[in-house]
This record gives C-alpha cells, structure tokens and sequence, in this order.
C-alpha cells in the first residue's frame, strides 16, 4: 500500500470511529439523556440505556486493550459485558460512563491515525486480527448499540 493509500484508508476509518456520515452522533444520543429515565426499560427495549451506555464502554474498552495490549484478558462472555444492574449505581456513575467511552474511543483514533502503526499487520498475540479489523468491530458495536440506544430514547419518548 502506498503512503497516499495508507493515509485515505486511515481517514476513512477516522471518520467511521467518529460516528460521522449515516452514523447517530454519540455525544447527541448519551450526554442530555433525562437522569431519571437512565433504568428504564421500555416495553419493546431489550435493554435500558443504561446498561448499553455501560455495555458500549466496556465492549470498547475490551478492544482497544487488545489491540495495544498483548497481556489484556477479555471480560467473561456475556456477563463481563453487561452490567449486573439496569440503573446507575451512582448519579456520577452515568457522566463517568460518557468520560471513559470518550476516552477510550479517542485512543482508538490514535492508534488508527498513527502513520507508524501498520493497519494491516496481524497481532502477534491474536488468531489474525488487525488493528483495521479492530477499528471497523468497534464502529460497527457502537453504531449497532447507538442505535438501540435511539430507539430506547425514542420508545420513552425523549428523541427530537
């Protein structure tokens, strides 16, 4: 690949892990989210908006360790993915939740906008998976579970 085709493919996926294009805006969807709604379940919802705000950072954290981590262990499929509980156990618990999912995703962008990273090269502590692979799963977990997260919001009746 060419240093012209590594930074357009480097932009492409930028973009894809910035929520930007078909994507739900992440800061939209989770930051003005009513406190008081946070564990509700909606009838039809599989979920409250808790436990996806939660689910969508620990399933991004989960990767980003992989893929700078060689020594990073996986949470338990499911249960170290979900949380335990459907409402924060805090009212801090929700703003901290948004601080680390934040956090975590800018690192991901780090790591896929670092010309000196090969996007490409398998992970010698994986079964073949790329840094690409791991950046496109990611965009494609969180716009999967931003969706949910719009039709919980829409099902209580809080989405303009």
């Amino acid at each position: 690949m060419t240093k012209d085709e590594s930074k357009a493919m480097r932009q492409q996926v930028m973009e894809l892990l910035q929520m930007r294009g078909a994507h739900v805006d992440f800061d939209k969807v989770a930051a003005d989210f009513p406190a008081k709604l946070r564990g509700t379940k909606p009838p039809g919802a599989e979920h409250t908006a808790w436990q996806l705000l939660e689910h969508l950072r620990i399933a991004q954290w989960d990767i980003l360790e992989f893929s700078r981590n060689p020594k990073h262990v996986s949470p338990k499929w499911p249960e170290g993915y979900w949380p335990k509980n459907p409402t924060p156990p805090t009212p801090a618990a929700w703003a901290k939740s948004i601080t680390q999912f934040c956090t975590d995703l800018r690192a991901m962008q780090e790591l896929v906008a670092d010309p000196n990273t090969d996007l490409l090269a398998p992970f010698p502590h994986g079964d073949g998976q790329t840094l690409l692979r791991e950046a496109l799963l990611l965009a494609d977990h969180n716009s999967y579970h931003l969706g949910q997260l719009v039709l919980v919001r829409r099902l209580l009746g809080v989405w303009k």
